[in-house]
């Protein structure tokens, strides 16, 4: 989804008696090869062999023609048929199942509009939840008997040998990858002809949108993060790798950077936010901190000498679309919000 520096919690550990049973099972059932930095990890099916359908087990030889070998950002998963039972545990994966027309049977709460984002609600309003993206319920998934778990590395590195033993499961890297879990769920769900599909409508919309711009291009663009105590820029994540594939270009200060973004404090470096133009969501608290924050730094004398607010080029943006929800259908919102400010 997005990359933000959420806090991290502790993941709420297995029940006892689940943890007995997940480590009985971990030499037996579904063979599953993954590894992760030379690390191997064991997985094996926690049902019992009658509950577990064609599509989900994951036995017999990788050259069998219905056994495939899915690549993912913790190595690699050995999977049988075509999983049908499958849990998301990012919003991202939230979002690609429902542009694949897919009702995951478990899925994690969304950040906020909870706990379903708002265009998500008529598709997953009524699906089981399962906690939260970075403590989700073990048990509850345990329960759920799924095909294939959803997840990724940044938020479930350290729990993916407990995940793999409930069902395969396969990640991406960076919650905010959206191209790469679509690419994924192709994968792992023999459904590349639909992602490939998805990518070929988003490929045309950004065509559209560059051919509309023609010579306006390249513009350069801050994306700006207002909270209650801080402001944040950010410099790589989902915006603003959509915006490059589309034609913003950013500041010299903020280009190369290998690092998420910079936290502001002081209204001292209001001058950091200067760019043609600034997209800026807000992080809002139950007491409107964040638009308080707003209010207080764009009174501030710096605020207007930037670029941006001369020429009127300061655009609230959707929170949702723009940095939460981390997937393809809020790719499509984000490039619709962009073409509304570029007629």
């Amino acid at each position: 989804m997005r990359r933000l520096a959420l806090r991290q919690r502790m993941i709420r550990p297995l029940p006892i008696a689940l943890l007995a049973l997940l480590l009985v099972l971990a030499g037996c059932g579904r063979d599953e090869a993954s590894t992760s930095g030379g690390s191997p990890a064991a997985a094996s099916d926690a049902r019992p062999e009658a509950e577990v359908s064609s599509s989900s087990s994951s036995s017999g030889s990788v050259s069998d023609p219905e056994v495939r070998i899915v690549k993912h950002a913790m190595g690699e998963t050995k999977l049988a048929g075509t999983p049908k039972r499958i849990v998301s545990l990012y919003q991202g994966a939230n979002d690609v199942s429902v542009a694949l027309g897919i009702k995951p049977v478990g899925i994690v709460e969304s950040w906020i509009q909870k706990p379903v984002y708002d265009y998500l609600k008529k598709d997953l309003g009524d699906v089981p939840q399962l906690g939260t993206e970075d403590q989700p319920n073990l048990e509850a998934v345990y329960e759920l008997k799924p095909d294939v778990i959803f997840a990724t590395k940044l938020r479930h590195e350290k729990i993916y040998d407990q995940l793999s033993k409930i069902a395969p499961t396969v990640m991406i890297d960076q919650v905010y990858d959206w191209k790469d879990t679509v690419r994924l769920f192709g994968e792992t769900l023999n459904a590349t002809d639909k992602t490939d599909a998805l990518m070929a409508e988003w490929n045309k919309r950004v065509a559209d949108f560059k051919a509309k711009m023609r010579d306006r291009l390249p513009i350069e663009a801050t994306v700006a993060n207002f909270r209650a105590d801080h402001v944040r820029i950010y410099y790589n994540g989902y915006a603003n790798d959509i915006l490059k594939e589309v034609g913003f270009g950013q500041p010299a200060s903020q280009r190369d950077q290998t690092v998420w973004g910079v936290q502001l404090t002081s209204k001292e470096a209001i001058p950091d936010l200067n760019a043609d133009v600034i997209f800026r969501f807000d992080w809002e608290d139950e007491n409107g901190g964040a638009e308080k924050m707003y209010g207080e730094w764009s009174k501030h004398p710096l605020w207007q000498t930037l670029d941006a607010v001369k020429n009127d080029q300061v655009y609230r943006v959707d929170d949702v679309a723009w940095n939460f929800a981390g997937g393809y259908l809020s790719a499509l919102d984000m490039l619709d919000e962009l073409s509304s400010f570029y007629p």
